[in-house]
Order: structure tokens, then C-alpha cells, then sequence
């Protein structure tokens, strides 16, 4: 089921209806939660219920058993890497089993070798990778005595499938979700208010910004070749609002849609493209997955607290399973490795260790900043290039093409609700950069009169149908 879909218009009052009206306990609580979201992942397939529900339990058992042998450390380290092999196996054969065997065979065939890549016909489930990094950091957070199991399976289940961020995030950890359905969640008026804001942000973003963007990066990505330099610059800054006003859109809606149950759900972005260097970026884009990347893989390799060329190693590595999260293609893995080579650079250079604190994008930016922000905005438009192109070879001759077609006229023009949209993203993001949210409007001045405040939110509400693309999928569903 799909956030922008009347589906989702008809289940969410529904399911928001039920458990604050129907449901007297926790339990009843936590089971309403399971039940629809099952029902929203099932809307897609039914099939792949199994499969989250086999995640689940597997995760959910391994938790009890490593808590069950506690002094038998290397029973509990058995136990935990069991978990981690078949979760990442599921992972494996859905999501990389035809990238490895194709790739497999044309490797024996570079050496003379002739043979037939055994390729499986697999759809891949939405969202597996998501739920499957959620279910994971539990069980190794259960080894690594950071938290306790639960033995509430419906407890445990509602922290795995909570439909708000199941199929696209933000990937929360166990220590923060679980607890939540650890008790019964009271009706808050103000945090469900904010959450219908923050929400109707998400969809702006979404349906004005990511959609209309969408409807041209598609029309001519694959048709470079015939378009001029500026115009191939156009497009790639095009996907570049596209992808951002998708993800952090559908991360927006998310996190509102939990506030409407009493859920709080970590921030996924903190305006990135307002960063100042690559390692900025880095700390605001997609939050939760490079936090867990950090404290998964990063910081056991030994993080930065070693030589500097370990600590670059470190880097490579994490970029390079980075890359290869998003997709079983060699573009994503080129990409992982050009921002590596960023961050890496970046690193020796000391740019990184600037604007480590929150509270230094509260602060009034010097010109330094501003060409630190553009520069930064020109090494991530690059990226998006690789990362959008279906193969390394599309990716490299559209590069070629921006310096080669300059000769080229190109009559295309990108509509003005196109532009409106981005510009309105652009100036609303600046002004609220201190906040948690674009739409999370202090009482205070003109906001502090109630009519004021509706007239603005119905307005934007009006605005966001009015100026909406053709419905497009969400991007992340893929990865």
C-alpha cells in the first residue's frame, strides 16, 4: 500500500479510529498495530507476509536464547551469528542471487571459461532491506547486553512491521521502538497535530516536488545523448531534488503518521543540501542507516580511533556495503566508492571534523559556508548521476555528454510548477532549518492566531493537490 494512494487515504482513519477508540490496553494496542500492518504490507503481495513473519521469529527466538544462556558467551555468539547468517541469507538470495551469478559466469568467461549463469526469476520483496537491518541490530543488541529480550511476541512483532516506516524507514533500533510498545500510549492532541503537519510536509515534498521532478528526469535521462550540456545539468539537479524530495518525503510522512499513535520515530534527514562539506552531507542524509552502519560495522573495524589509513579502509568499507544496500548493481557500488573517496579526502584535509554539532546549523552562515555549501552541492549532483544510471556505461558516456554537448541547442524547458515546487521546498527548508520539521511552526507572531494557522496549512494542503505530478512510486521501495 502506498503513503500517496486512496488506499492509504481510507486505512489510515480506519486503523487511527480503531486504536483510539477500540483497543483498552497495550495488548490490544500492539495487536491492532501487527494486524494492519500486515494488512498494509499485504496489500502489495500477500505472499512476503511469510517472509517478514519468518524474520520475525527468527530474530524474536534468537533474542530468548542468547538471554537464556547468559555466561555461556560462546553459546550466545553462535546463537547471534545463527541469526545474523539466515536473516542475511534471506537477504542474499531475494536481493543479490542473480547480480552474484551473473557477474559470477562473465568472470570465468573473461578467463576462457564458458558458463551458464543460473538465474532465478525473483521479485523482491519491498522493503526487505529495511526490515531486515531493524531485525538484526535487535538480536546483536541482545548479544551485546545493550538491551533486554522481550518475551511479548506481539510486542516484538509491532516493532518489526509498524507500518509507518516498515517498507522505507527510518530504520529504528530496538533500544528506542521497542520500549514504546512496552506500555499503553495515551491520545497526545498536540504531538497527533504536529504529526498531521510534519505529514502534510512529506506529501508536499512527495507529490509537488519528487513527482513533477520524476516526470522529466524519466522523459529524457535515457535520450542524453541528443540534449545540450545544460540541459543534462538540468536533469541530473532535477534527480537530485527528486530523490531527496521522495525519500526524506516518504520519511516525513512516516515519522507523522507514528506521531498520530503515540510513536516517536527518529529523524531520518536534517536538511542535507544545506551541508557545507561531504561529511555534513553524510550526517544528515538517511540518518538511520549510516548511524547503523557506524555502530555495526564502522566502529568494530575501529572507526577513526586508529591510523589514518585504517581509519580510510574503515571508510571504504562501509561505503562499499552502502552501495551495495541500495541495489545489486554496479552503479551503486561506484557510487559507494566515489563518496568513500570524498569522505577519505575530506578526512585527511580535516575538512570533516567542522559542523559536528547540531547546533551549528543554527548559526549564520559567512560566505566560506555558502561556497562550501555549493562545492558540496556539485560533488553530491555527481553522485546522483552514477547512482541514477541503470549501467556504469550510461553513467559515464552522460558525463562525457556534459562537456561534449555544449554545442547542442536543447528547446526543452522544465515547468514552472516544477520550479515553484523546488524553490518553495528550497526557502520553507532554509527558514526552518532549526526545527525538527519544515511545518513545525512556532505559536508566536501571526502563527499564534488559530486562523491564521489553518488558513496556512488548508492552503498548502490545496496547493499540494493542485500542483501534483503524475503519482510515482517511492524510490526506496526498490531497495
Amino acid at each position: 500500500m502506498l503513503f500517496n494512494s486512496v488506499e492509504f487515504l481510507v486505512f489510515l482513519p480506519i486503523v487511527f479510529l480503531l486504536f483510539w477508540f477500540l483497543c483498552k490496553s497495550k495488548y490490544q494496542q500492539n495487536l491492532l498495530i501487527v494486524i494492519a500492518s500486515y494488512v498494509f504490507y499485504g496489500w502489495w503481495d500477500w505472499r512476503f507476509l511469510l517472509l517478514i513473519a519468518f524474520t520475525s521469529l527468527c530474530s524474536y527466538g534468537s533474542g530468548i536464547a542468547i538471554h537464556r544462556f547468559i555466561g555461556n558467551r560462546k553459546r550466545q555468539k553462535l546463537i547471534s551469528a545463527a541469526n545474523i547468517v539466515v536473516n542475511l541469507l534471506i537477504l542474499g538470495v531475494f536481493k543479490y542471487y542473480n547480480f552474484f551469478a551473473e557477474n559470477f559466469a562473465g568472470l570465468f568467461s573473461s578467463f576462457g571459461y564458458q558458463m551458464d549463469a543460473i538465474t532465478l526469476n525473483i521479485i523482491l520483496p519491498v522493503g526487505i532491506s529495511f526490515y531486515t537491518f531493524q531485525a538484526l541490530s535487535y538480536s546483536i543488541d541482545v548479544y551485546q547486553g545493550k538491551i533486554k529480550p522481550t518475551k511479548d511476541i506481539i510486542h516484538f512483532f509491532a516493532y518489526i512491521s509498524f507500518f509507518p516506516q516498515l517498507v522505507a524507514g527510518p530504520i529504528e533500533r530496538a533500544s528506542h521502538l521497542l520500549p514504546q510498545f512496552s506500555y499503553k500510549r495515551k491520545f497526545n492532541y498536540g504531538q497527533a497535530v504536529d504529526g498531521l503537519r510534519q505529514m502534510l510536509w512529506g506529501f508536499f515534498k512527495k507529490l509537488v516536488v519528487a513527482d513533477n521532478c520524476a516526470f522529466f528526469v524519466n522523459q529524457y535521462w535515457d535520450g542524453y545523448e541528443y540534449l545540450s550540456s545544460m540541459m543534462l545539468i538540468q536533469i541530473a539537479v532535477l534527480f537530485t531534488f527528486q530523490i531527496y524530495g521522495d525519500f526524506s518525503g516518504y520519511s516525513d510522512i512516516a515519522i507523522g503518521c507514528a506521531k498520530l499513535f503515540g510513536i516517536k520515530l527518529k529523524k531520518n534527514f536534517d536538511y542535507p543540501y544545506f551541508s557545507r562539506n561531504i561529511g555534513e552531507f553524510w550526517r544528515r542524509w538517511h540518518i538511520s542507516l549510516m548511524t547503523w552502519f557506524k555502530d555495526y560495522i564502522y566502529i568494530p573495524m575501529g572507526g577513526s580511533r586508529c591510523s589514518k589509513f585504517k581509519a580510510a579502509y574503515n571508510v571504504f568499507i562501509v561505503f562499499f556495503i552502502s552501495g551495495l544496500w541500495h541495489g545489486a548493481n554496479w552503479t551503486f557500488v561506484v557510487w559507494g566508492g566515489y563518496n568513500a573517496l570524498l569522505l577519505i579526502t575530506a578526512n585527511f584535509l580535516g575538512w570533516n571534523n567542522k559542523y559536528t554539532q547540531s547546533n551549528d546549523k543554527k548559526s549564520t552562515y559567512t560566505v566560506y559556508n555558502y561556497v562550501g555549501m555549493l562545492l558540496t552541492f556539485m560533488f553530491v549532483v555527481f553522485g546522483w548521476i552514477i547512482f541514477r544510471s541503470l549501467s556504469l556505461s550510461q553513467a559515464y558516456h552522460y558525463i562525457v555528454a556534459i562537456s561534449s554537448n555544449s554545442n547542442l541547442v536543447s528547446a526543452n524547458h522544465i515547468s514552472n510548477t516544477c520550479m515553484t515546487g523546488i524553490v518553495m521546498m528550497i526557502i520553507i527548508e532554509w527558514a526552518q532549518r532549526s526545527k525538527d520539521h519544515a511545518f513545525q511552526l512556532s505559536n508566536s507572531g501571526l502563527m499564534r492566531y488559530r486562523p491564521i494557522r489553518w488558513f496556512f496549512y488548508y492552503g498548502m494542503a490545496i496547493l499540494t493537490y493542485t500542483m501534483s505530478g503524475l503519482s510515482q512510486d517511492f524510490i526506496y521501495f526498490q531497495f
